[in-house]
């Protein structure tokens, strides 16, 4: 899709085309991988089925989008949805899809309740704050 850019080579926005162009192939390459790592999951566990000849492996559409940070900045991407159905003999609980590529503790998390910044010690920093 054609982008209108000024002079100074900034788009309506206010950020530069070659920005824009990156963040959006990271983004694209993440959700490819994702797609791919979902089908490929889906494939391996195609010939299992219940006890009415369903599959107990399908795909269910996609999660609420994420912001992940790459290396060319935060973008955000739609992982999808793996609905197993298939049971742990050991603890009984279902069995799920986690992507290798985007793990839970990879999602951008949101600010905490208290500002560092506020001349408030971090926790971290062994001093005595919140």
């Amino acid at each position: 899709m054609p982008r209108v850019v000024s002079d100074d080579g900034t788009t309506a926005n206010g950020s530069s085309l070659i920005h824009e162009t990156v963040r959006e192939g990271a983004r694209t390459a993440a959700t490819a991988a994702l797609e791919d790592e979902a089908n490929a999951c889906i494939a391996e566990l195609a010939d299992q089925r219940d006890t009415y000849g369903r599959r107990l492996v399908v795909r269910n559409g996609y999660r609420r989008p994420r912001k992940v940070t790459t290396a060319a900045e935060v973008v955000e991407v739609k992982a999808p949805r793996v609905n197993h159905k298939r049971v742990d003999e050991a603890t009984g609980e279902r069995k799920r899809f986690s992507p290798a590529i985007l793990p839970p503790w990879c999602r951008k998390s949101p600010p905490p309740p208290w500002r560092w910044s506020s001349g408030l010690s971090s926790p971290f920093s062994g001093g005595g704050g919140p």
